[in-house]
Formats: C-alpha cells, structure tokens, sequence
C-alpha cells in the first residue's frame, strides 16, 4: 500500500519508537521520518533480524533520495523489558537532537496458546515485554519530556484485544487491555506537563505476530468475514492514526483514550 503523501507535518520534531524494524512499528517509523521526523528505533539486536534492520535502513535513504525533506534515523539494539534499554534510546535520540517530541511503545510479542497448556514462562515473558516493557519506556520518555517543559505525546500500541477475549490468548489480551489502562493513567499523571498519551488499538494486521492466522485459509476467510472492511489489516494502515496521535495540530486535545483502527470488526456482533 502506498506511503501516506510527505506533508511534513512532523517538521523538526524528535521520536523514538521500540520494535521499530518490523510490522506496525516499522510502518509508525517509515511514516515519521517521511513527515520530516527524526526517528530513534530499538530493536533486538538479533542475528535473525539483521535483514530486517538493513532493509529499513535502505527504505529511509530511498526516502531521502526522494528529495523531499525527511528526518533522520538511528538505531540502538536492546531489551525493552530491561528499563536502562529506553533511556539509552532517549539518550541517544537526545544526545543526536536535542529533545523528544513523540515516544511510540510498540514492542510486543504474541504466541497463540491454549488457556490449560499455557506454561509460567509464557505468562511471564508475555508480561515482561507487553507490560513492563511498554510502562519502563514510556516512564523513561515521560522523565525526559518532564524535563524539557514542552509536552509531547507518548502512544502506547495496545489492541483491539484490550476489548475482546480470545480463546487462544487468555495470557495476551490482558497485557493489552493493560496497556490501555497504562496509558489513560498516565495521561492524568502527565496532563499537567502537557504530555499526552494514548492508545493506538489496531484490529488484526498481518504482521508476524499473526502469521499462525495468515497461513491458515479457514481461519483467515473467517477473520475476514468478521471485519465490515473485508480485508485483513496492513502495517500502514496504522501510520495515519499514529501520525494523527503524534502531531500537536491534529490531535492537542486527543488524551487518554484509545484509538480503535480494526476495520469496524470490533463493532461486529451478528
């Protein structure tokens, strides 16, 4: 699907994005430094994903070859669920720019398990990365824009699963629906140094996480079926809401909500 149009509405403005070399969150980052955004991304470091973070550093400088007036990128591998790795991030974005403006915690993981088979490792690495880590990056962005006195806007991807049960993620759904608590509660604690925060909450987007639906053909006309849209999700059909969230002239008075990009599924009963 085609990038959203350079507006340049992000013009000089600083974020930092974790797991920013794959799915939504590689969307969210592609998205940004196409608005003139200069974008910090964490990553794993993995040997297995060295293909993917040369590519995305590929895609920025064929932006850049565009010509238009895009941001810059730099990378920093790390665990989210170890607090020092987002204030490294920060750091650094800060160290090479100056501020922060927008902070995107996307890092998430997902394996489908059955409620009775589901082992405390699963449950505890479940919550290590999609709780811990998102409340340990965003406390570490919330300190450095406490500190700066301008604001700023800090996006927690939650999931439509925030809202829905699933048979198969009873220890998934509840991390998510975690993250949007984290961020309405996090907006009262920071509307005083106007920080906004809020939830991007997208539907079923084909991205890695969801590759056991994908490659299943009943299950995919299914997932289908249910959303009014008729078609699975596309990483970048998240980059115009978390555009939207991120830029002060579109969003200043958006906080402590969740922002629903599902296709209308959710709103699908019968």
């Amino acid at each position: 699907m085609a990038a959203l149009p350079a507006w340049n509405l992000l013009k000089g403005k600083t974020a930092a994005v974790t797991g920013g070399t794959t799915g939504i969150g590689r969307a969210i980052v592609l998205a940004y430094i196409s608005q003139g955004c200069n974008v910090a991304v964490n990553h794993l470091g993995l040997d297995k994903d060295e293909g993917l973070r040369h590519s995305l550093l590929e895609e920025v400088k064929a932006i850049e070859d565009t010509g238009i007036k895009a941001g810059k990128i730099l990378e920093l591998a790390g665990d989210v669920t170890k607090p020092e790795t987002s204030t490294s991030l920060i750091q650094e974005a800060v160290s090479q720019w100056g501020k922060l403006d927008i902070f995107v915690a996307n890092a998430g993981v997902f394996k489908p398990a059955e409620l009775l088979n589901i082992e405390p490792s699963l449950l505890d690495h479940s919550v290590d990365v999609n709780v811990k880590g998102t409340f340990y990056s965003c406390q570490a962005a919330a300190r450095q824009m406490v500190k700066q006195g301008h604001g700023g806007s800090i996006i927690g991807v939650s999931s439509v699963s925030a809202l829905l049960g699933g048979g198969f993620q009873t220890h998934y759904t509840p991390t998510k629906a975690a993250i949007l608590s984290m961020m309405q509660s996090m907006a009262i604690a920071l509307g005083k140094d106007k920080i906004r925060c809020n939830a991007l909450m997208p539907g079923t987007i084909g991205t890695s996480l969801a590759a056991h639906d994908m490659k299943n053909p009943t299950k995919m006309a299914a997932l289908e079926e249910r959303i009014p849209l008729g078609r699975i999700g596309d990483p970048n059909d998240m980059a115009g809401p978390a555009l939207f969230l991120a830029c002060e002239e579109m969003s200043r008075y958006v906080n402590a909500t969740g922002l629903l990009a599902d296709g209308g599924m959710y709103s699908k009963l019968q």
